[in-house]
């Protein structure tokens, strides 16, 4: 996600969001909401999906499975990585290369946990950009040298 915003004051910021494979340091985290990493999850869906497998090898033959079955089985295995995707940490950027008069350059950064917050972030910046000249020193993103 890029944005090109102009400010209350004239100069013009640039608000991007990427996606993180891995999970960034983060000073203002508690130790329950680190993540323990990706072996937990791969464990919990490889056990997900030996007992789906197991289920089928033991189905007899003469026994129908209805198609709704099947689909509720899918959705079960595909839970896990498609949470796990969802709410992977985005980082946001907001930066202006300032001005030659006074305003030096700044530059913001942010981390925010799934696409929607992201998106919602991204807009939420640029608001604040557009009506205060820069973004809220109390929001997710913190002025950086």
């Amino acid at each position: 996600m890029n944005r090109v915003v102009r400010g209350s004051d004239g100069r013009e910021w640039t608000i991007k969001a990427n996606l993180e494979w891995s999970n960034p340091i983060a000073v203002d985290e508690f130790e329950h909401e680190v993540n323990g990493g990706s072996g937990p999850a791969i464990i919990v869906g490889a056990a997900l999906a030996a007992l789906v497998v197991l289920f089928i090898a033991w189905t007899p033959d003469e026994v129908i499975v209805p198609w709704w079955l099947i689909l509720v089985l899918v959705l079960a295995v595909l839970f896990f990585p498609a949470r796990w995707l969802i709410h992977r940490p985005w980082s946001v950027y907001a930066a202006t290369p300032g001005d030659a008069d006074e305003n030096p350059p700044e530059t913001w950064v942010g981390v925010v946990r799934g696409y929607v917050d992201a998106r919602a972030e991204v807009s939420k910046v640029a608001r604040e950009i557009e009506l205060y000249a820069e973004p809220d020193m109390n929001g997710s993103l913190q002025p950086t040298e």
